[in-house]
């Protein structure tokens, strides 16, 4: 009876191994692979709009818009990168993370909720539109925080 307890304690311990490696391997591959595949977007999360003829003249531009409200052509705000890195963070007040990331040069994103949170790391390194209207540039390496609010249709 030593033997068979010896065989099962064995068994269960290279079971034991046999899945921590597995779990390692698809952890380390989830984590370092950049072509994963993303999640279908939820009713919140932003979609892909459409560019206008001028925005598609630049190299990489990514334009964003909540699927839960309506389009009315003019993006409640609209921001383009022209520096190497842009740290932009956009929320809808007390609610949804639209954007919490770095653009790239020439990359834009553009959001359509009724009000909204933005947060720009270098406010001179980005141009904003409100309501498509330009929002003048902020001090060179100052972060700038401010609300935008959609313009009422006429």
């Amino acid at each position: 009876m030593g033997i068979t307890r010896l065989a099962f304690v064995g068994l269960a311990v290279l079971l034991l191994v046999a899945l921590i490696v597995i779990g390692a391997r698809a952890l380390l591959s989830a984590l370092g692979s950049g072509d994963v595949p993303e999640p279908a977007p939820s009713p919140s999360a932003p979609a892909t709009a459409p560019a206008t003829p001028a925005e598609t003249a630049r190299p990489q531009s990514t334009g964003t818009q909540s699927t839960g409200t309506q389009n009315t052509g003019v993006p409640t705000v609209r921001i383009v990168c022209e520096a190497d890195r842009c740290p932009v963070f956009v929320r809808v007040p007390g609610g949804d993370v639209l954007i919490d990331r770095d653009l790239t040069q020439d990359e834009q994103a553009s959001y359509f909720e009724p009000e909204l949170d933005v947060v720009l790391g270098d406010g001179s390194a980005v141009q904003v539109f409100e309501n498509g209207k330009p929002r003048a540039a902020g001090k060179p390496g100052e972060r700038e925080s401010f609300k935008v609010t959609r313009a009422r249709d006429r």
